[in-house]
């Protein structure tokens, strides 16, 4: 069996900090300030959750944390991510401009027009991300090399002589 988990003995400025937190707007730093104050006054790790109705993990993290960080346990931290890179480098975005440059049915698609889901779907089958990506993505790294997504619309002509007499129901 596991020893007990309990927070280090706290100094009076870390008490009176912690007994501020329970007065706290966050319900992050208010639950965190519960919870530091119950296992200082000695309760264990299972009653404290029970009290609290939160899991025993949480009771957990918030002690370990407080022994890690002090105080500064009790602001919740950033979600961020701690690194950020595009799902796309520079070469598989070239990549990607030639592969739209293409036919879907070149890569076995039913249709002759790109969607922004499709290209995703191509991407990841022709390897160009290592796991399936959103149409956002795809339009974020289109928007990197100034290429801008939008759909074709009056503007696309056709070689067909008869083409301006057979677009005319269709646009009218």
């Amino acid at each position: 069996m596991q020893a007990p988990l309990f927070v280090r003995p706290l100094t009076d400025a870390e008490r009176q900090a912690v007994e501020a937190g329970l007065r706290s707007s966050q319900a992050f730093t208010l639950r965190r300030s519960q919870i530091i104050l119950a296992s200082a006054r000695g309760a264990h790790t299972p009653a404290i959750a029970a009290a609290l109705g939160c899991s025993d993990q949480t009771v957990r993290d918030a002690i370990h944390a407080f022994g890690r960080a002090g105080l500064g346990a009790l602001a919740p931290a950033s979600e961020r991510p701690h690194t950020l890179r595009p799902a796309f480098d520079a070469t598989a975005a070239e990549r990607l401009r030639d592969l739209l440059h293409r036919s879907p049915r070149d890569f076995g698609h039913a249709t002759s027009l790109w969607t922004l889901e499709l290209a995703a779907a191509t991407a990841q089958a022709e390897g160009l991300t290592t796991s399936r990506v959103s149409g956002e993505t795809i339009r974020a790294a289109l928007a990197r090399l100034d290429v801008r997504w939008k759909r074709a619309k009056r503007w696309v002509t056709s070689p067909d002589p008869a083409y301006a007499r057979k677009k005319a129901p269709a646009t009218a």
